[in-house]
């Protein structure tokens, strides 16, 4: 085991819990995502025929759609009102929203436990407004899904998407062991190696539709969390722990 790939975007700040493993074992980690977010250009998200000055609040599940509806407000010259209102699935997304607006003099509510059930309540006691939600063009959002469950009356647009991150010609693929944490993940995988053969390349996959995407694929999954091992760079650390063992 020599080569690792996360298929996870390098984090700002260099810091990461799959680097710690190459201060514990002799490999290398490679942070490098299948899958990369693209915004949609203003003449794509003009083709939807939805208008946010007639929107009187936003529902954010994600902080990219946050960073993608400031970015085509400005691309299409909307001034973004102070008496528009933030609804957030989790504080951490609400407190995101500082990026673009002055937090203190805006009016942002969200949910305490960060799950969109938790939400519905909130949208329920202000039902007189009218709700727009930016969502992914090539991924379904779930939490939409809860809304309509609750009979929540809101309007989703599409305002990026996700596409493949594709490899270069001359950029190596010689990993040991793959990490994916989206279907996404994997079907890009196929998408730039069609001729892919797993043999003894360890594949591990995070979440249930994931874990669903690699056996669709025909790929043998090696590694997935559980209760004893809830993230990846802990189950990463039990197998390479009992790898070395073995040797």
């Amino acid at each position: 085991m020599k080569r690792i790939l996360v298929s996870q975007p390098k984090p700002e700040n260099g810091k990461s819990p799959y680097y710690d493993l190459q201060d514990k074992y002799p490999v290398e980690v490679v942070l490098r995502p299948f899958i990369k977010v693209e915004g949609l250009s203003a003449k794509e998200f003009r083709q939807y025929k939805v208008s946010i000055p007639e929107f009187s609040a936003i529902i954010f599940t994600a902080r990219t759609a946050v960073d993608h509806f400031f970015r085509l407000c400005k691309e299409t010259r909307y001034d973004v009102p102070d008496t528009l209102k933030y609804f957030c699935v989790s504080q951490t997304i609400a407190n995101y929203l500082q990026k673009y607006i002055i937090y203190r003099k805006r009016k942002i509510f969200f949910s305490e436990s960060g799950r969109a059930v938790d939400l519905v309540p909130i949208l329920e006691k202000h039902n007189k407004e009218t709700y727009l939600l930016p969502i992914s063009e090539s991924v379904e959002d779930t939490k939409a899904s809860v809304l309509d469950a609750h009979n929540i009356t809101y309007t989703k647009v599409p305002m990026y998407r996700t596409v493949s991150n594709d490899f270069a010609p001359d950029e190596k693929f010689d990993y040991d062991m793959l990490i994916f944490f989206s279907p996404l993940g994997v079907k890009a995988l196929k998408s730039n190696f069609p001729d892919f053969e797993q043999g003894d390349i360890v594949i591990g996959a995070m979440g249930n539709a994931t874990i669903e995407a690699v056996k669709e694929a025909g790929l043998r999954l090696d590694l997935t969390t559980s209760p004893e091992a809830p993230s990846m760079s802990i189950v990463i650390d039990h197998y390479l722990k009992e790898h070395s063992k073995r040797k």
